[in-house]
């Protein structure tokens, strides 16, 4: 699944190609995605200007005068930006074209339909989708003090906690396993009972984990014009995330994988506490 730093690269991507024109038209081939798209948003939306692309957790908003166009990429969704896409072959899941002015087409492309294409009138915190959402990682508002706070009397297991959208958005499955790892903090550990100081590190990895990824995501960013469309995943070389077995770069112990939330989490017992 695309978490915040492929999603943050999927909006650098299109960014420079789609701000500022207008929508000549919407093209929905399928409209059954994890939600319906409306059958008025071709009304809603056609020539009109997108004013700019956003990000809010793994929601990309194209915004639109006083609304926004919310698109999710589910499980396996990307967007593709066509330069005369009028004329371009269509692929098998290519679910909708935002047609722009000069023919450019924004290509929502889909596999397992689990994304989605929504309309928001108004302003963008009161859609549901987005109103619970906890802070951005890379922003102020996320702290160790606001962290700390919000875990006092939570038992539930730090790596779940830090996975909550509702506590902070966007700290995925192996962006949660790179960040503890890095602050030496074992994932089952009881988020209510780190320490302030703890925590402090704890905030600081997660963002350096996710502004490197980031960072990583944009200088190998394949081409947005071209044929795939995939953004450049986190490709720097993983301490922890799918090396269950293999020896810690620390201390070289093999690391222990386990089930926790449901999902593969890998750590490493000697290095986490």
């Amino acid at each position: 699944m695309p978490e915040l730093p492929e999603v943050e690269t999927t909006r650098r991507g299109i960014e420079p190609h789609v701000e500022g024109k207008r929508i000549a038209r919407l093209v929905v081939r399928e409209r059954r995605l994890r939600w319906p798209i409306s059958a008025a948003l071709e009304s809603l939306i056609e020539g009109r200007e997108i004013d700019a692309v956003e990000r809010r957790g793994k929601y990309l908003l194209l915004r639109i005068g006083s609304g926004n166009l919310i698109i999710h990429l589910g499980m396996s969704g990307s967007l593709r930006v066509i330069p005369d896409g009028t004329t371009a072959a269509l692929k098998r899941h290519d679910h909708v074209d935002l047609v722009l002015a000069d023919n450019t087409v924004l290509r929502y492309h889909d596999p397992r339909r689990f994304g989605c294409v929504l309309w928001q009138d108004g302003p963008i915190d009161a859609h549901p989708l987005i109103a619970s959402l906890g802070p951005e990682p890379l922003s102020a508002a996320f702290s160790a003090q606001q962290l700390h706070s919000r875990s006092r009397g939570r038992k539930a297991p730090i790596k779940t906690f830090i996975m909550d959208s509702k506590v902070v958005v966007g700290v995925g499955n192996i962006y949660a396993n790179e960040a503890l790892f890095f602050a030496g903090i074992n994932p089952q550990r009881a988020a209510g009972k780190l320490s302030l100081a703890r925590y402090a590190l704890l905030t600081d990895c997660i963002k350096r984990v996710l502004a490197r990824a980031i960072e990583v995501g944009g200088t190998t960013l394949r081409d947005f014009t071209g044929s795939d469309g995939q953004p450049g995943y986190f490709a720097q070389s993983l301490q922890v995330y799918g090396r269950g077995g293999e020896p810690c770069k620390q201390c070289a112990k093999p690391l222990k994988e386990i089930r926790l939330g449901q999902r593969s989490t890998v750590y490493c017992t000697a290095c986490q506490r």
